[in-house]
């Protein structure tokens, strides 16, 4: 079993129900209805092929990378600091949001500056690494440490996760790889699917805490609270 600390809107947020009609798939819910393409210009295997990746881990953004317990730890004990956690820290806001490829794939980034959005990672990433079971061989070589940078390369074996602290870039996935041949028409896909949030702030109010019960398995929202605090953090 896994665990993360994202940021995700709550559930009856427009965003994420944007979100979750373009991913198809609602990670508040159990359910794994089959839904088809949401849009008409991608078959459904197209677009299935587009999200599923994205859609096992659910819409959100990365802030505590998804980390195995602590032997010393529990899951209720866990989830007591969450709560705690939430209730002292200080909500960021993303002035404008904009949809920007980064490599291969698509995602809702940050623009306008960052600093307040970074220096919310940089509490999280910090607040649970207490947390945190070591990562194992087999986790270490899926992150490929080979092609990382070596400052990469030092966050990961340090904080278990290479994009923490000035390697960090808030961003929410859309998609997986796409092709350069299909990037203008899933840019275009996606442009209009969230056009309505697109250039507008976002306010980061909430924090996720989801769960991946086995390995490969989809993540799920176990709990979702607001942020209430003035920063003075656990």
């Amino acid at each position: 079993m896994r665990y993360a600390v994202y940021f995700t809107p709550p559930e009856d947020h427009p965003l994420t129900r944007a979100a979750s009609h373009w991913l198809g798939r609602n990670a508040f819910s159990a359910r794994t209805d089959e839904q088809d393409s949401p849009c008409t210009r991608l078959s459904g295997g197209q677009w299935q092929e587009l999200v599923s990746e994205p859609a096992r881990y659910g819409f959100h953004a990365t802030l505590k990378a998804p980390f195995r317990l602590s032997e010393d730890r529990t899951a209720a004990t866990l989830g007591s600091f969450f709560e705690q956690y939430c209730a002292q820290e200080q909500p960021a806001t993303i002035p404008r949001l904009e949809l920007a490829e980064i490599g291969p794939f698509f995602a809702l980034t940050c623009a306008g500056g960052s600093e307040g959005i970074n220096a919310l990672c940089d509490r999280v990433v910090r607040a649970f690494e207490p947390w945190r079971a070591p990562l194992s061989v087999a986790e270490l070589a899926k992150r490929r440490p080979e092609s990382l940078k070596p400052r990469q390369r030092d966050l990961l074996q340090t904080w278990g996760y290479p994009y923490v602290f000035e390697e960090f870039r808030f961003h929410m996935t859309l998609t997986g790889a796409v092709a350069e041949d299909c990037k203008p028409l899933v840019r275009s896909l996606l442009e209009e699917q969230f056009s309505d949030f697109l250039g507008k702030p976002l306010a980061v109010e909430h924090l996720g805490l989801f769960v991946e019960h086995e390995s490969g398995q989809p993540f799920y929202v176990q709990r979702c609270l607001a942020l209430k605090g003035r920063g003075e953090t656990a």
